[in-house]
């Protein structure tokens, strides 16, 4: 192979890097868009965090003193859960 075949296959393989940097550059543009709904959400979660902890020892305390209260609103929160399945059960799919 002579001196001028491997500066061309050099050449021709640097551009083949560079065009493959742009690719990445490009669909690393396309995910960070298409996943930045999910991140804020996370994000929100993550500011929440401290008060989900208080509120859940909140309700174990509360709980604890009115065991009869939580476990009616657990009764009607499965009664919604599965009137919500059976709904979308009976609706045909998209």
């Amino acid at each position: 192979m002579s001196r001028r075949e491997r500066e061309a296959r050099i050449h021709a393989l640097l551009n083949q890097v560079q065009q493959q940097r742009l690719d990445l550059s490009a669909a690393r543009r396309d995910w960070l868009e298409s996943t930045a709904q999910y991140d804020r959400g996370w994000l929100t979660f993550l500011s929440l965090r401290r008060y989900l902890a208080i509120g859940s020892s909140a309700l174990a305390i509360w709980s604890i003193r009115s065991p009869n209260r939580l476990l009616r609103w657990a009764k009607r929160g499965f009664g919604l859960w599965s009137t919500w399945r059976m709904i979308k059960s009976a609706l045909p799919p998209r």
